[in-house]
């Protein structure tokens, strides 16, 4: 669904028809899935550029993107390593042919809720040094139910990079509590319940306790750091995504 959201080829009429179902419910989605996207692109453009970050570790990589974490950072700190991980069989098959391009990139297929076997893989041990690393949890926190405790899931990763490293994370989030309902049921009902809920921007901002936010802190993933490239209009009244990058 979210490739297909994103106008890429790796989806199937399941998922188209799942789609059409969010946007009869959420007209907005491809706005908000593409701004989402967008906002992670910029985050890691960011942090390579302006803080030298050379290591990356995207947790729910999903399929491939046209414009990967590897190839945006390697524009500004070439050789740039990354580690990403999955734990759908398929994307993760996906991944090892296009995203393996070197010996600088993994994929691994794991559960994102147990960092700590991410962390003791013996690629990722071998592909990652003791240096500033950045995290990213880009628009996947929604998909970890409550009871899969997401704030403590990035403050456990946070504690265990290196000193000097960085977070970035988007979430879908709505004012309306009864989209927040309509939508996550029916995410819930597509995904037979393994998917988590829309939260409220409050709940976004608990994932960030203990960490110093970059300007301009917690906003809407189109109001951070926003570039020339045009962003796809949106609508604001059903819901959208919030976002933040910050040093941990």
């Amino acid at each position: 669904m979210h490739d297909y959201l994103l106008g890429g080829a790796e989806h199937y009429r399941a998922d188209r028809e799942a789609v059409a179902r969010l946007l009869a419910l959420a007209p907005s989605s491809v706005a908000v899935v593409r701004n989402c996207r967008a906002f992670l692109e910029r985050a890691v453009r960011v942090l390579a550029r302006d803080h030298g970050v050379t290591q990356y570790i995207d947790f729910g990589v999903g399929m491939p993107a046209r414009e990967n974490v590897h190839q945006i950072a390697r524009r500004h700190v070439p050789g740039a390593r990354v580690v990403y991980v999955d734990i759908d069989p398929m994307a993760v098959a996906h991944g090892r042919l296009v995203l393996e391009e070197d010996r600088d990139t993994l994929v691994v297929r794991a559960d994102i809720t147990r960092p700590e076997r991410v962390f003791a893989d013996p690629g990722v041990r071998r592909l990652l040094a003791a240096e500033p690393t950045a995290a990213l949890f880009g628009s996947v926190l929604h998909c970890l139910t409550d009871a899969q405790a997401p704030a403590e899931l990035v403050a456990d990763v946070s504690a265990r990079l290196p000193p000097g490293s960085f977070v970035a994370l988007s979430h879908l989030v709505s004012d309306d509590a009864l989209v927040r309902r309509r939508i996550t049921a029916l995410m819930a009902e597509l995904t037979g319940g393994r998917w988590g809920r829309v939260r409220e921007r409050a709940d976004v901002a608990g994932y960030f306790a203990g960490t110093r936010l970059l300007d301009p802190g917690l906003t809407d993933v189109r109001h951070w750091r926003p570039d020339d490239r045009l962003q796809p209009p949106q609508r604001t009244d059903e819901w959208t995504g919030w976002c933040g990058v910050a040093a941990t």
